[in-house]
């Protein structure tokens, strides 16, 4: 086997989707992803009740991956997995589950960073044109919302981040306020294109430099619905798509903001999007409009911007080829550097 020939195993258990993908070299052959239905009746994902569901759903997701690939275990070269940034219970079943694979088979094992997973989804082959170096990234997700120089496969730079919340808790806290159903970031989208951006005005927090706060908006978005359902009680009702079109046309001007400024500073007019928040209708509309600017953008297909292994196995392609493993003795870390 020579260096441009491998198959990669990749497990990704950050949160609460329990991912399996195979990949030959950058081309995705099984990208399996098994959601977790238990967290709709709490509002939200629950760690314990997460981590438990890893641990039932692993062996049947990396069986289904390997049946789809049409491989057995004997041909695979590597075993990926996230190591962190994510929840402690359920990164530790990824990383146990994949330590364990890799020695019974006696081959290398590779640790990925959830966040530049994200990034280097653009680099699995799909036939859309690629990133050139330097480039920025910009990671939007339930938990980060970052702005990144990328200036090689794992060499990255975060340029600007959240200071409290991230942009995808900003969707789901304010669709929460609303009564929609978790998670209710895809919800309020939908319903935002039905309605008017202007209608309703929100403040657009201030943080330094290029990083983002978005705790401040949630909180005058909640005391605008209480003020106003207060004299009505039927506003959410009568006005929610405007409402909805409103926030996310805020939500969208505060992340925007903050990119032009980065692209200004740095003179980097390439930007990839990745993370969860990036299928969001208007955050893609927006950053396409950029064109018409002289920026190159580049948007993933939608199956890599939610959490998925297919990108965990990219990023270790490209460590692969460098020969950059891991000890067995790596353990899970909730929260690493990029």
């Amino acid at each position: 086997m020579n260096k441009q020939s491998c198959y990669i195993l990749a497990i990704e258990s950050s949160c609460d989707d329990t991912a399996c993908a195979i990949l030959k070299n950058d081309k995705v052959l099984a990208n399996v992803i098994t959601n977790q239905k238990i967290h709709e009746q709490y509002g939200g994902v629950v760690p314990e009740l997460a981590s438990r569901a890893h641990q039932s759903n692993i062996v049947p997701a990396v069986d289904t991956a390997l049946k789809k690939a049409g491989i057995k275990k004997s041909d695979l070269s590597a075993i990926a997995f996230t190591r962190g940034p994510g929840l402690m219970g359920s990164l530790l079943v990824g990383t146990s589950f994949a330590k364990s694979l890799a020695q019974g088979l006696d081959i290398p094992l590779i640790e990925v960073h959830h966040m530049q997973g994200h990034i280097l989804a653009h680099f699995i082959e799909t036939g859309n044109p690629k990133p050139t170096f330097p480039f920025l990234g910009l990671t939007i997700s339930g938990g980060h919302t970052q702005i990144v120089k990328v200036t090689d496969y794992h060499n990255m730079e975060v340029l600007g981040t959240t200071q409290d919340d991230a942009i995808g808790e900003a969707f789901d806290k304010t669709g929460k306020i609303l009564g929609l159903g978790y998670p209710a970031g895809p919800q309020l989208d939908k319903l935002a294109q039905k309605g008017n951006p202007y209608r309703f005005d929100f403040p657009i927090p201030k943080a330094p430099d290029l990083n983002y706060s978005f705790s401040g908006f949630k909180t005058a978005v909640l005391y605008f619905i209480q003020k106003e359902t207060k004299n009505n009680p039927d506003f959410i009702a009568q006005n929610l798509e405007d409402i909805c079109a409103s926030v996310q046309h805020t939500l969208i001007e505060i992340l925007f903001k903050k990119v032009e400024k980065a692209v200004k500073k740095t003179g980097i007019k390439q930007v990839a999007m990745g993370g969860g928040v990036s299928a969001n209708s208007g955050i893609r509309k927006r950053l396409l409009s950029y064109q018409d600017k002289g920026w190159t953008v580049f948007i993933p297909p939608f199956e890599f911007t939610t959490d998925n292994a297919a990108m965990i196995g990219i990023s270790a392609y490209f460590k692969y080829l460098e020969k950059d493993f891991a000890s067995f003795d790596v353990t899970a870390s909730p929260r690493i550097a990029m």
